[in-house]
C-alpha cells in the first residue's frame, strides 16, 4: 500500500486487513513525511499493519522494499500534496512510476490505481502527470485497475463550522455550475479493494462515485442550513476571481517562481468552481450523472450530520482551504 497515512490509504489499509490480506505500507522515511497528521497515521498503522520506510527517489531502496516479500499486488492511494507541476511530476508520475518497475522486477501481478476522475478533462499539471502514468500502467504489461472517483467528503465539508457559526455559505456563481456524486473514505476502500478479486474490474479504467443522485454546491448548502435549523444565506463568488489572480499571478511569475506555483494553484481552484466531478459524456462535452457509477452506502448529508453531532471526526488534511 502507498500513501497509506492518508485518509483514503489509511481506509483502504482497513479494508484489505478485514479481508484477511496481510498489508505492507511503504512509507517515506518519517523525518522527511509532510503534515501534522502523519506521525499519528503511522502510529496507527502500526497497530494493524507492516510499515516499510522507503525512499521512493531510490530505486535502490525500492528494489529492497519489494526484494522476497512475495507481494501479490500493489495498491496506490499516493498522490502529490500541493498540485503544483514539480510536485506532480515527482509524485503523480515519476514516484509511481518507479514503483511499478520495483513492482514489475519482484513478479507482482496486480496494480490497483487510484486516480482521479477530473483527467478526463485534463488542463492541470497535476491532471497531466497523473494522465502520464495511467497511459504507462496501462502499456505495462501487469494486471491493472484505474479508479476515478469523484468529490470526497471530506472535500466538501469546510463549510460546516462556518455555517454553524452563523456565516454565509459560499457558492461560485449561483452554486449550481456544477455537481458531483460524493463517495467516503470507506466507501471508496472497499471499492479499491474488491478490484483485486473481481475479475470485471479488471484492466479497465474505472470511474466511481457515492450512492444516490449528483448534487450541487448549492443543495449541499441548504442542507446544512436544514440541519443546523438556520435560514439559508449564501454569498456568491465570481468564478472570474480565479481568472484575474491566474492573470496576475502567472505575470508575475515569470520573474518570481513562487508566484508562478501560486498561478497553478489559482487554475486548480477555478477548475473545482467550474468543473463537475462526474464521467463526461466525449460525444457531447457534457458531464452525465447518470453514467456515473455509484457504489457504497455512506451519503455526503448523513456525514454531515455525523460531524454536527459530534459522532464524526472531520478530518481534511493540512491543505484544507476552508
Amino acid at each position: 500500500m502507498l500513501g497509506a497515512t492518508g485518509t483514503i490509504g489509511r481506509a483502504g489499509v482497513e479494508a484489505l486487513v478485514r479481508r484477511g490480506y496481510e498489508v505492507t505500507c511503504l512509507v517515506r522515511p518519517r523525518t522527511k513525511i509532510s503534515g501534522t497528521s502523519a506521525p499519528k497515521s503511522l502510529d496507527r498503522l502500526r497497530e494493524i499493519a507492516g510499515v516499510k520506510e522507503v525512499d521512493l527517489a531510490d530505486s535502490a531502496s525500492l528494489r529492497s522494499a519489494f526484494e522476497g516479500q512475495g507481494f501479490i499486488a500493489v495498491v496506490s492511494c499516493m498522490a502529490s500534496r500541493s498540485g503544483a507541476p514539480a510536485d506532480a511530476w515527482a509524485v503523480d508520475y515519476r514516484a509511481q512510476s518507479a514503483v511499478l518497475s520495483a513492482a514489475k522486477e519482484a513478479g507482482v501481478d496486480h496494480f490497483v490505481l487510484l486516480s482521479a476522475i477530473c483527467v478526463q478533462k485534463p488542463l492541470l499539471a497535476f491532471q497531466h502527470a497523473k494522465l502520464a502514468f495511467e497511459a504507462e500502467l496501462a502499456a505495462s504489461g501487469m494486471r491493472y485497475s484505474i479508479v476515478r472517483p469523484t468529490a470526497f467528503f471530506k472535500s466538501l465539508s469546510g463549510q460546516i463550522e462556518r455555517v454553524r457559526r452563523g456565516k454565509a455559505f459560499l457558492l461560485f456563481g449561483d452554486g449550481t455550475l456544477t455537481a458531483c456524486k460524493p463517495i467516503s473514505d470507506r466507501d471508496l476502500a472497499e471499492y479499491l479493494a474488491d478490484c483485486l478479486d473481481d475479475e470485471s474490474k479488471w484492466n479497465r479504467i474505472l470511474p466511481i462515485g457515492g450512492p444516490g443522485r449528483a448534487i450541487t454546491p448549492r443543495e449541499q448548502g441548504e442542507a446544512l442550513f436544514a440541519m443546523l435549523e438556520r435560514p439559508p444565506k449564501f454569498r456568491s463568488v465570481p468564478v472570474g476571481l480565479f481568472d484575474v489572480a491566474v492573470g496576475i499571478l502567472g505575470t508575475l511569475g515569470r520573474v518570481v517562481p513562487s508566484l508562478a506555483a501560486k498561478a497553478e494553484l489559482a487554475r486548480i481552484g477555478r477548475y473545482y468552481a467550474a468543473e463537475s466531478m462526474l464521467v463526461l459524456d466525449p460525444q457531447t462535452g457534457r458531464y452525465d450523472p447518470a453514467a456515473t457509477p455509484s457504489t457504497g452506502r455512506d451519503t455526503l448529508f448523513g456525514y454531515y450530520q455525523a460531524v454536527i453531532d459530534g459522532t464524526s471526526t472531520l478530518e481534511r488534511g493540512d491543505h484544507a482551504v476552508f
